[in-house]
């Protein structure tokens, strides 16, 4: 399973939604997602993947992790894992 994919059965699952219904441009909001939802889904990744995700649950504006959108995730997902193969 690819990285992408995995991401969107993890998001998926924290929306109630099939990975199918979760689209790359699709925001959190747009999934209905809530800053609980988004926290359980940081703590999933971090765990499937065995990284860090630089990412202030307190103050999600000023983090470096983007979390604009689904596409975004993970290609910062994929950064993430990239760095720590280094």
């Amino acid at each position: 399973m690819s990285v992408q994919d995995k991401v969107i059965e993890i998001i998926a699952e924290q929306a109630v939604l099939e990975p199918g219904d979760v689209a790359l441009d699709s925001t959190l909001e747009d999934l209905g997602i809530d800053s609980l939802g988004l926290v359980e889904s940081i703590f999933a990744i971090e765990e499937e993947f065995d990284i860090s995700v630089p990412f202030n649950a307190n103050d999600p504006s000023e983090s470096d992790f983007d979390i604009t959108n689904v596409k975004s995730i993970i290609t910062g997902i994929e950064k993430l894992i990239a760095d720590q193969k280094g």
